[in-house]
């Protein structure tokens, strides 16, 4: 279910648990034939539980009158109470298999849009946001959810129907007793609700500190060579300490006020209880009562009283559910990237002319990063974009492909503004090999063909060849069909890198970008694929982003940039005769080495 094409047009979560139930509510809509099901079944489940005290009073009065035991009158008694409890257990495992479709079904849902969401988000949230609290919430917060919901749902159902129920059976037998119980019961609802809207809080700070231990525990041990090789070992796990022990202390809080709430209901029920057997004993020896009601009565009383418990209990289940979802939600409600404008130009081929206006970009408005930026590249050039740590390159970069819009000026593509035409349309002109490489699980030729997924497989091992991988994809024990994970299992670096770069190649766009793309692979294979780019880049407007200025000495213009301007550029020798900021940064590269 899409709760809505377009996130922009979703209510926005507050922090109320009102204000969160209710859109969480609306994930149950598409499955009301089920949760119809589920409550005929409890009605069912409710009514047969409540039968068989009925069935127990009467054999109770069979035994305990006067004369010998009435083993004729039990033998039916039997027979029904057999019937009871099959219908029962029937009953009870239906609803049950409703339940658990529905809040499977609808968790599906609500993942289903967080995730999809979440790839309609501007790359400024992914950059802001921890990727270990996205995953708690996609993950764990759900989960909870899903317990919650289950438990909710099936104690709430069974509980409202045995109330109902068991108040008209009660009243069947004694009308004073039974408003006694009515009246009195109730108060371990309340106090269990007071409790509870005390505890909200508590839930919602856990969930909280639980998605910042997931982000801490996945940086952590992503890298782990970074920790062992700087000896923090030890300050790792000082880290991981404080914020487990803020985590251990919300959820303390959080566990121990929501568990005051069983025993306050229990013990109010229990003096429920305990009145009713007071009372009922002195009417058994009025005459008004037989010992065969008693029992029956008692046995509503509890069975009164007992979802009043259970219902306590979802409360508190309700609390750490509802906080995980407010996360969730929030996800689901996080403004979506601008969608293309109705009239946005779909680009279908480029020449490779670019041209960059008085761009300006910050990531924050109090500190500007690119200003008055302007760049005309022509068709086919190979443009080398060098400088500084936070300079602005990969800035740069970014504002090209789109993933962060312009704040100043204009970018054109082919004489098209980019934000005049559809950010797909722009990104597929594009080939772009980064220094972080990125497999998905999957085979080698899936990895490789994530860029042209119909491709065949002479065409993805012609581009295989061509990024010098084949012969190590060869080796591999099932060669192109070799299942990696994320991170590559036991590829090095290099050759992760040599599968990337072979994406591009299969996919050839008509321009490049080349991010430190040769960072990881050794100087003899480093030499083959710069070949393999020179002929990939030939008549392909390219842009190269190195930090060993040695790499672009080839480039046909070299941008210098510096505090977010371009404040040199031109051919590598052209820079070296003007001895100005670019030498410097060669010849310190050297005298470095």
């Amino acid at each position: 279910m899409k709760m809505a094409d377009n996130a922009n047009t979703r209510m926005p979560v507050a922090e109320h648990r009102n204000s969160v139930a209710k859109p969480l509510l609306g994930y149950l809509k598409p499955y009301m034939g089920q949760l119809t099901a589920a409550l005929i079944f409890a009605v069912i489940t409710a009514l047969a539980t409540l039968y068989a005290p009925i069935l127990t009073g009467d054999a109770i009065d069979l035994i305990v009158g006067k004369g010998d035991v009435d083993f004729g009158g039990i033998k039916p008694i039997l027979l029904k109470f057999a019937i009871t409890i099959i219908v029962t257990a029937a009953a009870q495992y239906a609803m049950n298999l409703c339940l658990n479709k529905v809040t499977f079904s609808a968790v599906r849902d609500l993942r289903n849009d967080a995730f999809e969401n979440l790839n309609h988000l501007p790359l400024r949230y992914i950059d802001s946001h921890p990727k270990g609290d996205i995953i708690s919430r996609l993950i764990s917060d759900i989960e909870q959810i899903s317990d919650g919901l289950i438990m909710g749902f099936a104690q709430l159902f069974t509980g409202i129907v045995t109330i109902l129920g068991t108040i008209g059976f009660m009243l069947s037998i004694n009308v004073k007793i039974t408003l006694i119980v009515v009246v009195l019961t109730p108060i371990s609802l309340f106090a269990a609700r007071f409790i509870a809207k005390n505890t909200f809080n508590f839930f919602k700070e856990q969930t909280k500190v639980r998605g910042e231990l997931t982000s801490y525990v996945e940086e952590m041990a992503g890298n782990q060579k970074t920790v062992k090789t700087f000896a923090h070992e030890r300050e790792s796990e000082s880290g991981f300490e404080k914020v487990n022990g803020e985590l251990q202390s919300v959820s303390v809080n959080a566990i121990f006020f929501s568990s005051l709430t069983n025993p306050t209901t229990r013990f109010i029920n229990g003096l429920v209880y305990a009145a009713v057997g007071i009372i009922g004993a002195f009417s058994v020896i009025g005459g008004h009562f037989s010992v065969g009601q008693l029992s029956c009565f008692l046995t509503y009383a509890n069975q009164y009283t007992k979802p009043f418990n259970e219902i306590s209990g979802v409360f508190t289940e309700l609390q750490g559910a509802l906080a995980c979802a407010r996360r969730v939600l929030e996800l689901i409600d996080e403004p979506r990237e601008q969608p293309d404008g109705e009239r946005a130009r779909e680009l279908k081929t480029v020449d490779g002319t670019l041209r960059a206006k008085n761009v300006s970009f910050s990531y924050t408005p109090e500190n500007p990063l690119i200003e008055d930026f302007n760049l005309m590249v022509k068709p086919g050039q190979k443009i080398a974009i060098v400088g500084p740590t936070g300079c602005g390159k990969t800035t740069f970069i970014n504002l090209l492909m789109r993933f962060y819009e312009v704040d100043g000026g204009r970018i054109d593509l082919s004489g098209y503004a980019i934000n005049e035409c559809t950010r797909d349309s722009v990104r597929s002109m594009y080939g772009m090999v980064l220094q972080d490489t990125w497999l998905k699980t999957g085979t080698i030729r899936e990895n490789i063909s994530y860029a042209k997924p119909d491709a065949d497989f002479e065409e993805v091992t012609a581009a295989a060849k061509a990024a010098h991988c084949d012969g190590f994809i060869r080796q591999l024990e099932k060669g192109y069909d070799t299942v990696i994970t994320e991170d590559g299992g036991t590829l090095s670096a290099g050759q992760k890198q040599l599968l990337c770069i072979a994406r591009v190649m299969l996919a050839l766009p008509p321009m490049l970008i080349l991010d430190e793309a040769t960072s990881s692979i050794d100087t003899r294979t480093e030499v083959l694929i710069q070949k393999t780019f020179n002929r990939m880049m030939q008549g392909r407007t390219s842009f190269i982003i190195a930090h060993r200025l040695s790499t672009v000495r080839e480039a046909d213009c070299i941008l210098v940039m510096n505090a977010g301007h371009i404040v040199e550029q031109g051919t590598h020798g052209e820079l070296m005769e003007k001895n100005g900021f670019y030498a410097d940064l060669y010849n310190s590269q050297f005298d470095i080495e």
